[in-house]
């Protein structure tokens, strides 16, 4: 797992957390940020898990060659 994965995923973890609270506690700028967290989380471990596909598709063709 690479660091854009991990930081995502705890990313989205976190706009979780923002935005229960942000329901819980009738705080709509609150539930905002916690749901553009979860966005960026999400889009930041996509792109870790992208970069991760694009190792393992180079070492396959490493070991074909």
């Amino acid at each position: 797992m690479n660091k854009d994965q991990t930081h995502g995923r705890v990313e989205q973890v976190k706009g979780k957390v923002n935005e229960a609270v942000g329901k819980v506690t009738n705080n709509p700028a609150r539930e905002l940020k916690g749901d553009l967290q979860q966005a960026v989380g999400k889009t930041q471990a996509n792109y870790g898990d992208a970069k991760e596909e694009v190792k393992k598709d180079i070492k396959r063709e490493d070991k074909h060659h």
